[in-house]
Formats: structure tokens, C-alpha cells, sequence
């Protein structure tokens, strides 16, 4: 029997909200939600598992992601 990766799973439904948060909140379309997230710090943390981000909610990464971003235009 095949071993599952929770932490994988985790990090692909987290992946899948925050896109379609991305989109709907943004007015973008999917390929621009994506590229928006992944491209982005938050994503590369997202993934790091040593973060314990995957263990946080959508709504929190997602205001990490807003805060990225908007620090991004500010410099």
C-alpha cells in the first residue's frame, strides 16, 4: 500500500483555495491567480514544511500572501 503524504495533500488544497481566493477577490482569471501565487514568497513558504505554514488556515496565508504583495509595490 502506497504511503500517503498528508503534509502534500494539505499544501494542494490550501494551494487550490488561495488561487480561487486570488481570483474571485482580484477580478483575475485562474492562469493569473496562479501565476500571482506562485511566484510569490509566500508560496516558497507554503511549501517549506519546516514552516508549519501548511498547518494554517486559507484566510491567514491569504493576508500573508496581501501583505507580500502589497510590500512588493511599496519598494
Amino acid at each position: 500500500m502506497a504511503k500517503i503524504d498528508k503534509k502534500a495533500i494539505l499544501v494542494e488544497f490550501i494551494t487550490q483555495d488561495i488561487i480561487a481566493k486570488i481570483a474571485q477577490e482580484k477580478g483575475l482569471d485562474i492562469e493569473q491567480a496562479m501565476n500571482e501565487f506562485y511566484f510569490s514568497e509566500t508560496f516558497e513558504k507554503l511549501q517549506d514544511y519546516e514552516t508549519g505554514l501548511y498547518l494554517e488556515g486559507t484566510d491567514y496565508i491569504y493576508d500573508l500572501l496581501e501583505e507580500e504583495l502589497n510590500n512588493t509595490l511599496e519598494h
